[in-house]
């Protein structure tokens, strides 16, 4: 009886465990689904932390380089090119011939002009002989003042041709001096776009010049700025060039001058630098990255682009405040650099701005941190 009523408690005890033990189960259970619903119901957001604006800003931009001076070289006189002194890649000196034309014809007539300035100045001296004799014998009366008229009239006619014959020449003896080719200052030679025995016909610019020069001691970089930033090219503007054949490295330039107009077609400002180029390292005609250290324009704060909220009441920005709560502000923008916006009025340096924050985002919102930055 008493080993019957034992097993009996037994049991009842063991019941009344399983119980407990359910209702405490389903308790925990309970307890942790509702805090899986209240972390739910909290967003997680992404921050990061608004920078201040630099207060010098790197501008970069695409530029052209150009020789210092450049010079097309076309003959001057006709003929045949009797040989060619310098190609491509010789470095020349001013008045260094380049090439010689051949001008049997020019000179032809530069002796026949030579003969002719000789016969002028015989006749001429004839007559003024003639005129000062006749001047000595009209007082005697042994000639008419007609006569000493019509000496003198035909001593100055006399001289007059020498002059005339005199001016041929040196017209000729200049056409001669064409014959040779020069450089009109020191450089390199970049193109040759002749051969012996080709044919030249003087100042002919409709086909290739014969010969192209270009100093290239330094060089000058054109560069098209836009009109956002034309007011803050000024002489002493900081100029870092880089050349995609120079990987890593930076060529110091300084501003030469600028157009001081605005092109109307592109609103860009064209600005002219110079880098010296004495170790001859540098080609021109080739493309250069420049960059421009400009003092800020404005003053502000940058924030990634896709911290923006569209309202209909215009741009918001949301941060996270100290006690996890979001605050919306309006915002005046600035300028836009792509995957960063400048933000004039709204947003303080320092400021917790979420990023891709969710479309339902209400001002006073209790959000969770998922990163802070």
């Amino acid at each position: 009886m008493r080993r019957g009523r034992f097993w009996l408690v037994v049991m009842v005890v063991v019941v009344l465990g399983l119980a407990v033990w359910g209702i405490g189960a389903r308790l925990a259970a309970h307890r942790q689904l509702q805090h899986s619903a209240d972390a739910a119901a909290v967003p997680s957001v992404v921050t990061v932390k608004a920078d201040k604006a630099p207060d010098v800003e790197e501008i970069v931009l695409p530029g052209s380089v150009s020789p210092a001076y450049d010079a097309t070289i076309y003959a001057r006189t006709n003929g045949y090119l009797k040989v060619w002194h310098v190609d491509i890649g010789d470095h020349v000196r001013a008045g260094q011939v380049l090439a010689e034309i051949d001008s049997p014809e020019v000179d032809q007539q530069l002796l026949q002009a030579r003969a002719d300035l000789t016969g002028a100045q015989a006749n001429s001296r004839i007559a003024g002989v003639l005129a000062h004799r006749t001047q000595a014998l009209v007082g005697m009366s042994a000639v008419s003042q007609q006569e000493t008229d019509q000496a003198r009239s035909d001593a100055s006619a006399r001289a007059s041709t020498v002059n005339s014959n005199q001016a041929n020449v040196q017209r000729l003896e200049q056409l001669v001096g064409f014959e040779k080719i020069k450089s009109p200052f020191d450089g390199v030679v970049t193109a040759r776009n002749t051969d012996i025995g080709r044919l030249i016909a003087a100042g002919d610019s409709s086909g290739p010049p014969l010969f192209r020069v270009a100093d290239v001691s330094w060089l000058r970089v054109y560069v098209q700025v836009p009109q956002s930033y034309a007011a803050a090219i000024r002489p002493g503007v900081q100029v870092m060039l880089r050349f995609p054949e120079y990987p890593g490295r930076d060529f110091p330039a300084r501003l030469l001058s600028t157009a001081d107009a605005l092109t109307a077609d592109t609103r860009t400002l064209l600005v002219q630098l110079r880098i010296d180029n004495d170790k001859g390292e540098l080609f021109p005609g080739g493309y250069v990255e420049v960059h421009f250290g400009v003092r800020a324009a404005t003053e502000g704060v940058r924030i990634p682009a896709n911290a923006l909220l569209f309202r209909s009441e215009g741009q918001r920005v949301a941060t996270v405040m100290p006690d996890g709560h979001v605050k919306l502000h309006t915002i005046t923008a600035g300028r836009d650099f792509g995957t960063v916006l400048e933000v004039l009025k709204g947003i303080e340096p320092g400021d917790m701005v979420v990023i891709n924050p969710p479309a339902s985002l209400e001002d006073g919102e209790r959000v969770e941190l998922a990163r802070g930055k």
